[in-house]
């Protein structure tokens, strides 16, 4: 596919779009109208952006964002509930959806970065969860507003906040369910930094340059390694990630890395 062309996952309500620009593969939340809340339609469009970006061999790095100047993502979008989540019957379609949604995030190979401003609350929340790095402006207002809603909490969606940020400050997000800023979501391990929102496209650019100039195959071998270790210890299993780590000393990627070394100039990393 040509790079920099936009891809258009059209939904009923909202759009998914996919951005290509040389390493970088940028997922948009487009529904302005509802600041950035995500419909049922843009569940599944979701999905299917992660992995049409999953499988592109170009892009080493994943961005996830919100259009427009107010929002990441305000959550699900609740005007469908009195349809999409009438009962318990109907609301298990709408988390097949949504949790395939997360999984496809989830189980990207490459580094996803959640960039983060304005509303990021509720469903919007959890795909930044589903990131493996997180930045926000200083605009950022966080919430999970289960509680207000009366409504139960996805089970794997409160497992990766417990881990993120452990069970004390799950609790206050949940039981609270009130909105804080970026300041403390930073100081409970929530988002990794904060930026000023002037500064958030610059710094998150800053970022992806340097990622997608290091080696793939390493960073793919350490992010498979890392999440292992997030599996309870029962369920590990290391033997895929240890022929991850093997094929980056077998790959030719290790050898520029090297000759690069001794050279004192700058690897060009292929991802073989």
């Amino acid at each position: 596919m040509a790079r920099g062309m936009v891809v258009r996952f059209l939904a009923v309500a909202g759009q998914i779009h996919i951005e290509r620009s040389g390493y970088v593969g940028t997922i948009i939340l487009d529904h302005p109208e509802r600041h950035n809340a995500i419909s049922a339609d843009m569940w599944i469009a979701l999905k299917h952006a992660a992995v049409d970006l999953g499988d592109d061999e170009m892009i080493r790095v994943i961005v996830i964002r919100g259009s427009g100047e107010k929002a990441f993502a305000a959550g699900a979008d609740i005007s469908q509930f009195s349809e999409k989540r009438q009962n318990s019957e109907s609301n298990d379609g709408y988390d097949d959806a949504t949790s395939e949604a997360y999984e496809a995030l989830s189980n990207l190979r490459k580094p996803l970065i959640a960039m983060i401003h304005g509303y990021c609350i509720g469903g919007g929340l959890a795909v930044a969860l589903s990131a493996d790095i997180r930045v926000a402006s200083d605009d950022a207002l966080f919430t999970i507003p289960a509680a207000r809603l009366g409504l139960g909490y996805a089970t794997a969606g409160l497992g990766k906040l417990v881990q993120l940020i452990g069970p004390s400050a799950a609790k206050r997000i949940m039981f609270l369910a009130d909105r804080f800023g970026a300041d403390e979501a930073l100081s409970i391990g929530l988002i990794n930094q904060v930026v000023p929102k002037a500064l958030l496209g610059e710094h998150v650019a800053a970022w992806t340059d340097l990622i997608s100039s290091n080696a793939p195959l390493t960073i793919a071998a350490a992010k498979a390694s890392i999440n292992e270790w997030l599996k309870d210890e029962t369920t590990r299993d290391f033997k895929a990630v240890d022929k991850m780590i093997q094929a980056c000393f077998d790959s030719a990627d290790y050898q520029e890395g090297v000759a690069a070394f001794m050279e004192k100039r700058k690897p060009r990393f292929n991802g073989r």
